[in-house]
């Protein structure tokens, strides 16, 4: 029966129906259906007449739809289709709620949203009735529905029938999601079918019978039927909790399977060596390690120093010292005979980097074979990236090939076909959520075995708060700050609410470069060219990290269309601002000539430049203690983690830092709960969370980071830790026992067809 998910679907449901399901929904197997799970489901209880409907709750309406309408957004790319809505029934009138006067309203109507609807726009036509269900949400004064699920009563069959609305939702009602030509009920039809045609308990189920037993869990069988097809509400929760607690043992089986199979690669151990480099470069730090420090060093120190490969996170706030700890590990690999490369996101940071770590050293850092094999300890520091000079690259390359480099330091150029190691012993990976996993395996190809692993960051996003919950990854936290390090403050500074801030901004500015400090100013976008207006998924223009919406976060200002902040409008803007009157200026871009960039960079550090107009190439690495003052434009238009960030290049020397969120948006639109949580926190971690609320966890098998689809389907981490855990500790009992899962083939065949070759890879690379 294992045979049987793998079975064309087309077999079991017809050649027509199996060709709409595999164009509308790329499902063209029988298990491929049979986990295409509900979204949620509709029930009677819910239902709520439109005059009773309460705010900030959800509710469930069967109403007709009155009209439709399609406008451009007007702060980024993409739609809204509003649809206005009445009780089927004509019930009249909104309730007061709160005291607040729905004045302008047609009685018993309500408006509802959909951010991009193009399903919403074609299903959706004046005269149809449909089943709504959603959280209700105010905008400027007004209840509604944003992004609600939805079923269009008109087409099920039952309806065309002579079923009628109140019968129909007498029993649960699967919600699939759909598409614009292939709506909910279609898909339940098709899966009914499915139903009909197979043995499902002659399925092999991977859980094994005592934790079956030990759950209370009912046959697979049923839990597929009752998941589909339910009789009671009891009927899908009872089957969602087991079928989620099998996706959780199946994906943590193949993560401890992976893990022993890690364990058991043989890598070259890289020993400590008393009186090298290590011992060398801690008698001359200038500052004691902190607690944290010493601890994370100490189990970096012992992986490395065995056989088989360390494969490690290393999570820490902004500031908390991560680099110096990086930077401790890549010294026992050089004193080991062997070479470390740290991999950087981007020019600037690779160029910081070398820069910092080059002054760190201090006399350590020298021309020569690797450390150990000279005169005295020393190593020599390279830096690898796309655009430097030919005879410098050739240089660099030769250095890395032949051993002379035993510290690396490069950007993308480092994963080139023609870039060579001598002896790779440890990959660092800075500000890992930047790379795919297929980039970081491409420079772990070049080792002769299979090197240590450091990935690290300062905000874990939430592909890596996934997989650090899930346990593929051992895990090393810095959560103390290093003596010297300055707090932060920031403030959201609102000019829809307080126009007159505009201007105070940037005399708050020359106070700080009046006390001799220094200003990052940020932006969205480099040129008054570019398209600032981009859409959910899309890589903002000027590098700033596309932004994911939360649940029902459409844009739904319906204000006069403004143009985002752009480094180069606001630097001409800047350059006759009579606050900054006399201050020197400069820009900072990815587009720029390395030579520029650097420049400006150079001049930034020495204080000769005092405000640096930027996108976010700033956002990780850069490194000037005099800078205390950030003033982020648009900063509705970053992420959470980017914020986080960003913020943390000031305050870096002792001096107290001061960032400010600037936004155009009115205090009460969604897209505003980033700022006010990343004001409300200087915790890294707590914000991770909430980024992971507000972005998912993206697909945490694939390449995919953040947000759309999830490989998984019933799991979600942040609502289901207690099952991931408990399912993490049978998967470790069971791979303990039977490594190859010899015994357990219904298991070993569940995590093939769940994970597929390609995605269990991305467990080695990642």
């Amino acid at each position: 029966m294992t045979a049987e998910l793998d079975l064309a679907l087309e077999r079991r449901i017809g050649n027509r129906s199996a060709a709409v399901i595999e164009k509308q929904l790329g499902i063209s197997t029988v298990g491929g259906l049979l986990t295409y799970f509900p979204r949620r489901y509709l029930t009677r209880g819910e239902l709520t007449p439109i005059n009773e409907i309460p705010r900030d709750e959800e509710v469930t309406l069967i109403a007709r739809v009155l009209s439709s309408n399609t406008r451009k957004m007007v702060q980024r790319k993409g739609s809204i289709t509003d649809v206005v809505v009445s009780d089927d029934d004509g019930q009249a009138g909104l309730r007061l709620v709160g005291g607040t006067d729905y004045r302008g309203k047609v009685p018993g109507t309500l408006k509802i949203s959909f951010f991009n609807g193009f399903r919403a726009r074609n299903d959706l036509l004046p005269g149809r009735r449909a089943l709504f269900s959603g959280k209700v949400t105010s905008f400027k004064g007004a209840l509604g529905l944003t992004n609600p699920d939805y079923l269009v009563l008109d087409e099920d069959p039952f309806m065309a029938g002579g079923g009628d609305a109140e019968k129909l939702a007498a029993m649960p009602i699967p919600v699939y999601p759909a598409t614009a030509k292939l709506p909910s009920w279609k898909i339940q039809k098709a899966v009914e079918a499915l139903l009909d045609t197979m043995d499902l308990d002659a399925l092999p189920d991977p859980l094994p019978a005592d934790v079956t037993a030990r759950e209370g869990f009912m046959p697979l069988g049923d839990a597929y039927r009752l998941i589909h097809a339910p009789k009671s509400a009891d009927d899908w929760k009872r089957s969602r909790q087991r079928l989620r607690y099998h996706e959780a043992l199946v994906l943590q089986s193949a993560l401890a399977r992976r893990r022993a199979q890690i364990a058991a690669e043989e890598a070259t151990a890289r020993k400590p060596v008393p009186d090298g480099l290590v011992a060398a470069f801690d008698a001359n730090l200038p500052f004691t390690l902190t607690a944290g420090q010493a601890a994370v060093g100490e189990t970096f120190a012992a992986e490395l120093g065995r056989d088989s490969p360390m494969n490690r996170l290393l999570q820490g706030e902004v500031g908390s010292g991560k680099t110096v700890v990086a930077l401790r590990a890549m010294l026992q690999v050089v004193d080991a005979g062997g070479q470390a490369a740290l991999l950087a996101p981007t020019e600037v940071l690779a160029a910081q980097h070398y820069e910092s770590i080059r002054r760190t050293l201090g006399p350590l850092s020298g021309d020569g074979l690797l450390g150990g094999l000279g005169s005295g300890p020393a190593v020599q520091v390279t830096l690898l990236t796309g655009s430097m000079p030919t005879a410098a690259r050739k240089q660099a390359m030769l250095d890395a090939a032949s051993g002379t480099a035993g510290i690396v330091i490069g950007t993308h150029a480092l994963l080139s076909d023609n870039v060579s190691f001598y002896d790779l012993g440890l990959i660092v990976v800075d500000e890992q959520h930047r790379f795919g996993v297929e980039q970081r395996d491409a420079l772990r190809a070049k080792a002769r075995k299979p090197p240590h692993l450091l990935v690290m960051t300062a905000t874990p996003i939430p592909r890596t708060v996934a997989m650090t919950v899930f346990g593929d990854l051992e895990t090393s936290v810095l959560d103390e700050l290093p003596a010297g390090r300055a707090g932060i403050t920031t403030h959201v500074v609102g000019l829809a609410e307080n126009p007159g801030w505009a201007g105070r901004i940037w005399s708050r500015s020359r106070e700080e470069i009046d006390a001799g400090h220094q200003v990052y100013v940020v932006c969205p976008k480099i040129g008054t060219d570019d398209d600032g207006d981009f859409s959910p998924g899309e890589a903002a223009p000027g590098e700033a990290e596309p932004v994911n919406l939360g649940p029902g976060e459409a844009d739904l200002d319906t204000g006069p269309v403004r143009e985002l902040a752009s480094v180069t409008a606001v630097v001409e803007h800047l350059a006759q601002e009579p606050a900054l009157k006399g201050v020197p200026l400069a820009p900072l871009h990815g587009r720029q000539d390395p030579a520029v960039k650097s420049a400006a960079m150079a001049d930034f550090t020495a204080n000769r430049i005092k405000v640096l107009v930027s996108t976010t190439v700033i956002e990780v690495g850069v490194d000037v203690h005099n800078a205390t003052l950030m003033v982020i434009l648009d900063a509705d238009r970053f992420g959470i983690s980017q914020l986080h960030q960003l913020r943390g290049r000031v305050g870096r020397g002792g001096l107290p830092g001061t960032c400010l969120l600037v936004t155009a948006l009115e205090p009460g639109h969604p897209s505003r709960r980033r700022l006010d949580a990343v004001a409300a926190t200087t915790d890294g971690f707590e914000l991770s969370q909430e980024d992971l609320k507000l972005r998912r966890e993206g697909d945490i098998l694939g390449a995919s980071q953040s947000g759309g689809r999830s490989t998984l389907k019933l799991l979600r981490v942040l609502e289901h830790e207690d099952v991931i855990a408990r399912a993490r500790d049978d998967a470790h009992r069971i791979v303990a026992i039977d490594p190859d899962l010899t015994a357990h083939p219904a298991l070993a065949d569940a995590i093939d067809k769940y994970l597929n070759p390609e995605k269990e890879a991305f467990l080695e690379r990642g």
